[in-house]
């Protein structure tokens, strides 16, 4: 089943969170002796790490992974087992799963978003100034990506791996083509610039409407930009018109202004890449820096570059956020299970792959940027000004353990729309429908979590 319910998340939490009090929250040590000089003998272990699968660079993700495993052992005698999630859907169960039996990943490789979820299980640890030594300190990393690790500054369970703020790349060529001077700023002219360059088999915007991670984003964009944050203290606002409004001007690209290709129904994002890689799209949307390794080998070498996606909502001429919410505060946290029995080995392993040379290699394999502040800042790719704006003006997704859910709810009313889409056409009391669902799902995970 691709998409099962979660709206039983907060429950569940509760539940785990009991039956995990004996563990404590502190680190503690387990998982080999540590020597004086600090290294961790780890010999005849093997530690468990959960992460995304890349759809987009499978051999290299086997091949970084083979080499991980390889340095880590040299390190400290123990092996890597690793293991992966493919949606966000799967993400969100794997919490559950572990939380719920107190066993599974030592280390889990989550999106940002799924943080809160994660924090609010209480089944992880909130990292003490000692765990914050043994992957280096605290000041090892850009502060900036802190900005989603915990509730606040002194509780913190987020260790950063790479940040990852939205963009959008656009054919410098195709633009000019179409008498187009510079990138839009507003979602309304984005779409009057992506009809201008739709002609011959050449489409406007390419996205992917059917990928497990993004469609939620474009929504919630839009939203904030509108001045809807969704979450506001405990009240839900996903059935707010501001909402409505997103999805429409979102499958509207497809159903009424033609702009993407229809094949884009059945897109995960590595296909809506493809797309502008071959020169057949004028933006590729929500895309990160990890596209650059793809499309500087593509037919669009040299001829892309990356803008800021529109910071003003459809149907306004201003943002009416407190921030220009460029983009959600995106990356990968890496968190450390409570129940782990070898702690002092995740956090070496943490200690690996967030050193500087790591995080450069990672960058120059899947185009993610550090989150080693000395790592960042030796990166000069001038393509890469644009993504650090994004990343200045990102804006964090509320700190709810409910997130989880609303998030979810929020791409499920666009998997419920795809056979709409295919249809040429999302009904109006459907879509108000689906909200509304959504909006009754996630209210009732946002009452129990605000209920501790």
């Amino acid at each position: 089943m691709r998409f099962k319910s979660t709206t039983g998340l907060a429950a569940i939490v509760t539940a785990a969170a009991l039956a995990l009090t004996g563990c404590g929250s502190s680190s503690g040590n387990g998982g080999g002796s540590t020597s004086s000089d600090g290294k961790v003998d780890g010999t005849g272990k093997t530690l468990s790490v959960l992460v995304n699968v890349s759809s987009q660079y499978p051999e290299q993700q086997k091949q970084w992974q083979s080499d991980i495993a390889a340095k880590f052992k040299a390190e400290t005698g123990a092996d890597v087992k690793f293991e992966t999630f493919a949606s966000a859907n799967d993400e969100l169960t794997r919490i559950q799963t572990s939380v719920v039996s107190g066993q599974g990943p030592d280390v889990y490789s989550l999106g940002t978003t799924f943080t809160p979820t994660a924090f609010a299980t209480k089944a992880f640890v909130t990292l003490s100034d000692d765990d914050w030594n043994k992957v280096g300190g605290k000041d090892r990393f850009n502060p900036a990506t802190l900005g989603i690790s915990g509730p606040d500054k002194d509780h913190l369970a987020g260790i950063p791996f790479v940040s990852r703020p939205f963009v959008m790349a656009y054919n410098k060529d195709l633009l000019a083509a179409a008498g187009i001077d510079k990138p839009a700023t507003s979602w309304d002219d984005l779409a009057a610039q992506a009809k201008k360059m739709t002609k011959d088999g050449t489409y406007g915007i390419a996205t992917g409407y059917k990928d497990s991670f993004d469609p939620w984003k474009f929504i919630w964009a839009m939203s904030v930009q509108a001045g809807n944050p969704l979450v506001d203290g405990n009240k839900l606002k996903m059935d707010d018109p501001t909402v409505k409004k997103a999805y429409e001007t979102y499958f509207g690209w497809l159903t009424n202004d033609k702009v993407v290709d229809p094949a884009s129904i059945g897109w995960s994002n590595s296909n809506a890449v493809a797309a502008f890689a071959s020169g057949k799209a004028g933006y590729l949307m929500m895309t990160t820096s990890s596209s650059i390794p793809t499309l500087d080998k593509s037919a669009v070498a040299g001829k892309y570059e990356y803008a800021l996606m529109p910071t003003i909502a459809p149907g306004q001429t201003q943002s009416k956020s407190d921030g220009d919410a460029a983009s959600i505060l995106s990356g990968d946290n890496l968190v450390v299970a409570d129940y782990s029995k070898q702690k002092d080995l995740a956090f070496a392993y943490i200690k690996l792959i967030t050193s500087k040379d790591e995080q450069l290699n990672y960058q120059k394999t899947f185009g993610d940027l550090p989150a080693n502040a000395e790592a960042l800042a030796t990166l000069t790719d001038a393509k890469l000004k644009p993504v650090a704006d994004a990343a200045a003006k990102s804006k964090a997704t509320p700190f709810t353990g409910a997130w989880g859910d609303i998030q979810l709810g929020l791409l499920n009313v666009t998997v419920q729309s795809i056979p709409d889409l295919a249809a040429g056409k999302v009904d109006e009391s459907a879509l108000d429908t689906r909200i509304k669902d959504a909006q009754n799902k996630g209210q009732a995970s946002l009452d129990r979590a605000s209920k501790g």
